[in-house]
């Protein structure tokens, strides 16, 4: 049998909350205030106010570094006790992320082009895609591996997934785990090239569906074999690779059925123990099609489902993190399941999903990422009956 893996309450910030507790209330509530416009596009992105305030002289200024540390800050106790309890050289990093480096490579850049030379203080380094995760480790002293996980909008729940193979493998004992991202012009120009971005709020699974809106933000659990406050499981995982298309998903869901037939098996559940399931939901025409023909092929009766994108943002490298840590609220607080935000006007070229369902107390919940390349990952967390 395998071991029991716990994870810890989450530390997290995003546009719609700074930290788990607000962001559930934001969920439970409907609120999209967070969702502004930036550039002329709907986007979930921060409050600068929110965030650390700027160290004079500091290479980790940078906008990904202060909302990191916003969520890491949140869990310093937890990873302090881990440290005292196993040391820092069996505590690991996995953190997922899509676009970590472009926020201080573009400006460095612009400075040579318009002076001729990078800024003094400027290293190549600093764009490396493993740079965010050396820092977290740096930060708290830690001599364990080291990952950065890069499967697009699935990544932070890829890092989960390595965190917990880490520890199962004898490597670590305990994993600080998540995923974070920012909106930079440049993954915001490159969604809109290829007219993914909605000009107005994101509407899964209507009809009028337009796109995504971007988000930024952070969430972080530590994986312990420890039971920890809450007692909720990463009960199982599951993952697939479909490589229909490079950005779109299969179009009859077969890539993400797969990867949900692997999570519940590897749960050791039926289905039907399954509670609520927080979508991928981002309000493209082909992955909430592919989506909900999935879910309805997994369950008899589909449980309550909701997408909570249309409330964070599409917070890309995060999003996974940031949903799986909205079900580990779900569970611990037991007010209600999130308000899935749309118009209501159903495509009827696809299933009918149980969205509007409020009320539910569930103790298993399952969280969906479907990603670009094919890359499918399901988490399953919660605690079980016996």
């Amino acid at each position: 049998m395998k071991k029991k893996i716990f994870l810890s309450a989450p530390g997290l910030i995003c546009c719609a909350g700074k930290d788990s507790s607000e962001l559930y209330e934001s969920c439970i509530k409907g609120y999209q205030g967070g969702i502004t416009s930036y550039k002329g596009f709907p986007v979930g992105r921060i409050k600068d106010d929110t965030l650390p305030a700027h160290k004079p002289n500091n290479e980790q200024n940078s906008r990904i570094f202060r909302i990191i540390d916003t969520a890491l800050e949140q869990l310093r106790p937890e990873i302090e006790k881990a440290i005292a309890a196993y040391g820092s050289e069996k505590i690991g990093v996995c953190l997922g992320s899509c676009d970590n480096g472009s926020e201080i490579s573009i400006a460095a850049h612009k400075e040579f082009f318009e002076k001729g030379a990078f800024p003094k203080d400027y290293n190549l380094r600093f764009q490396s895609a493993s740079f965010p995760a050396e820092y977290i480790s740096n930060k708290f002293g830690l001599k364990g591996p080291v990952f950065t996980i890069a499967t697009a909008c699935a990544s932070g729940a890829s890092a989960i997934i390595k965190g917990a193979e880490l520890m199962r493998a004898g490597i670590c004992s305990a994993v600080i785990a998540g995923g974070a991202d920012l909106v930079s012009d440049t993954v915001l120009t490159g969604f809109n090239s290829l007219g993914a971005v909605s000009d107005s709020l994101s509407n899964p699974c209507s009809k009028n569906r337009k796109g995504i809106n971007l988000g930024e933000g952070a969430a972080f659990f530590l994986l312990d074999f420890a039971e920890t406050p809450g007692g909720i499981e990463l009960l199982g995982t599951g993952e697939s690779a479909d490589a229909y298309h490079m950005t779109a998903p299969g179009e009859d869901g077969a890539g993400a059925i797969k990867a949900m037939k692997a999570a519940i098996l590897d749960a050791g559940i039926k289905p039907e123990e399954i509670g609520y399931v927080n979508m991928h939901g981002t309000g493209t025409p082909h992955n909430d099609k592919a989506e909900a023909l999935a879910l309805t092929s997994i369950f008899d009766s589909c449980p309550p489902v909701s997408s909570t994108k249309p409330i964070t943002g599409h917070t890309l490298g995060a999003a996974s993190a940031i949903e799986a840590a909205i079900c580990w609220m779900i569970i611990n607080k037991k007010k209600g399941l999130p308000v899935h935000c749309w118009d209501g006007e159903r495509d009827e070229a696809f299933p009918a999903l149980p969205l509007d369902i409020r009320d539910g107390t569930p103790s298993i919940c399952m969280s969906n990422s479907f990603a670009f390349g094919g890359c499918n990952v399901i988490l399953i967390i919660g605690k079980r009956s016996i």
